[in-house]
């Protein structure tokens, strides 16, 4: 997807190359930590890169490999990677409007690249899904052109910790350097009431949840966001002469 050249021919893909290199060096200074604390942790340099090819997914991979070095199970490895990531969950049910269209191998390969910043950075550019062709290529071309970079940024930097696993020192503390980043998008972002209330909420909640095992205070967070912007949004909806809510 990312080579296709009538993807690449849209000025919505290089835009979308822009956007996220402004960010790409807080995502590879995130990849790198985690490519130095697989190792660090006690995986052998071939799992260690076959974890970052497949997974591809820095929270769940820093969540599983002590899970993975402890011998637990393997259920209890997937249902903390799959708690850690529900966020995803939300994220795709948001773009289904924008993939439908795509042939299923596509969406899948959408799905793979697709990340937090890029799924920050694509519904800031296009709040609602494209109707005609040339605006859902035109939306197409700006995910591929962000995913690439954050895809080249992450691997490249990942396999280079993991290479020099034993010359960097993971108190350095690099990994933070991606949380920074994606936490200046997210104030970017906060362009209106409901934004900040929803951001205020999560932030709250996941702290308030932090002692949950296995990352849960990540799924209280989302829950508590969407369901108190639920009930903000049905409380202030207009309403028509007869008092019902307007569609």
């Amino acid at each position: 997807m990312f080579f296709q050249k009538e993807i690449r021919r849209q000025p919505e893909f290089w835009e979308g190359v822009r956007d996220q290199s402004n960010v790409s060096m807080g995502i590879a200074a995130w990849g790198l930590m985690t490519g130095v604390a697989m190792v660090t942790s006690g995986l052998s340099v071939l799992e260690a890169v076959l974890m970052t090819l497949i997974v591809f997914a820095g929270s769940a991979q820093l969540a599983a490999v002590p899970m993975l070095i402890g011998g637990a199970p393997v259920w209890v490895i997937v249902a903390a990677a799959f708690c850690v990531n529900l966020r995803f969950v939300v994220f795709s049910a948001h773009l289904r409007p924008y993939m439908m269209h795509l042939p299923l191998w596509q969406r899948l390969v959408s799905g793979y690249v697709m990340v937090d910043l890029t799924y920050v950075f694509f519904t800031r550019r296009f709040p609602v899904p494209g109707v005609t062709d040339q605006e859902r290529l035109s939306q197409q071309a700006y995910m591929m052109g962000n995913c690439a970079i954050n895809y080249v940024a992450w691997m490249g930097a990942s396999l280079l910790g993991i290479a020099l696993s034993n010359a960097i020192p993971p108190a350095w503390g690099l990994g933070f350097a991606g949380i920074l980043a994606l936490v200046g998008v997210l104030a970017s972002m906060a362009t209106s009431g409901l934004r900040v209330v929803s951001v205020g909420v999560a932030g709250t909640a996941a702290v308030a949840a932090w002692a949950l095992p296995l990352k849960l205070n990540i799924v209280v967070a989302i829950a508590s966001a969407v369901a108190v912007c639920l009930v903000i949004e049905s409380v202030r909806a207009p309403r028509g002469p007869s008092g019902a809510h307007r569609v």
